[in-house]
């Protein structure tokens, strides 16, 4: 395992792993959850803006495996072949129960974790049971693919996402690199050396993202994946109920 990324090799693959793959020119990566037979479980939008419709539809078309690209009607969750997912990618491995030093050393986001992994058994049966039943409204910062795996792995949910990121590593790589090059702007009056000021900035950016690992949050619970399926079904519903109240009170109002 390297300090940038985690890249194995297919033979090393295990039921249960978490994987990951790089897209459009390693500007983003794109987890999932493999449960052997060269399947994979990940969670992306029903719609990716990111791609044509020609080529998403090609995509989901897979000539060695019947089944690759099943997912139930308006969820995100797709099962697909190992292939279909890394898209011609390399492939890498989330790394769990790393030490703080080790996660600080890891420049890039969403790599690795200080949390401990669920054994295989819970890991494999939260994927696909997460297959049938969804993970509710694909949201980039709040609820993507990384968190999706990451709940996989770990059965760990943040009780209260408004106004944060999610468990994503990527999403706090993010808002943290900008975020710590604004806290560090004071530090460029005391420190005159550019290099000063960048070894600050960079100091502040991997603090603030080892403060968003899920590994050290306080406000994350283990939730079981049935009661999870459950709460994101609710809040559909809320979802739904509040949408008719607006247009129920838009319609008095026009009257």
């Amino acid at each position: 395992m390297g300090i940038l990324t985690n890249k194995m090799e297919r033979e090393e693959l295990k039921a249960g792993d978490h994987i990951y793959t790089y897209r459009a020119i390693f500007a983003y990566s794109h987890h999932g959850i493999f449960v052997g037979g060269s399947k994979v479980v990940h969670f992306r939008p029903e719609h990716n803006p990111m791609e044509s419709s020609s080529s998403s539809s090609s995509d989901d078309i897979c000539s060695i495996f019947p089944d690759c690209g099943f997912r139930q009607p308006d969820s995100g969750v797709v099962l697909s072949c190992l292939d279909c997912f890394l898209k011609n990618g390399s492939l890498y491995c989330f790394e769990y129960g790393v030490s703080p030093s080790v996660f600080l050393t890891k420049v890039r986001g969403g790599t690795c974790t200080t949390a401990q992994s669920d054994p295989t058994d819970s890991v494999i049966h939260r994927a696909m049971y997460l297959l049938q039943n969804g993970f509710g409204n694909y949201d980039i910062f709040k609820n993507n693919c990384e968190d999706f795996a990451l709940y996989c792995k770990t059965g760990l949910l943040i009780m209260d996402k408004l106004g944060g990121v999610g468990r994503s590593g990527q999403a706090s790589s993010i808002v943290g690199a900008p975020l710590a090059a604004l806290l560090s702007s004071p530090f460029k009056l005391l420190i005159p050396s550019p290099i000063g000021v960048a070894t600050v900035t960079a100091g502040m950016y991997c603090m603030s993202r080892y403060a968003t690992d899920i590994g050290v949050r306080s406000d994350v619970i283990k939730v079981s994946v049935e009661d999870l399926a459950l709460n994101l079904d609710l809040k559909t519903i809320e979802e739904g109920e509040e949408e008719e109240e607006e247009e129920d009170s838009d319609t008095d109002y026009v009257r």
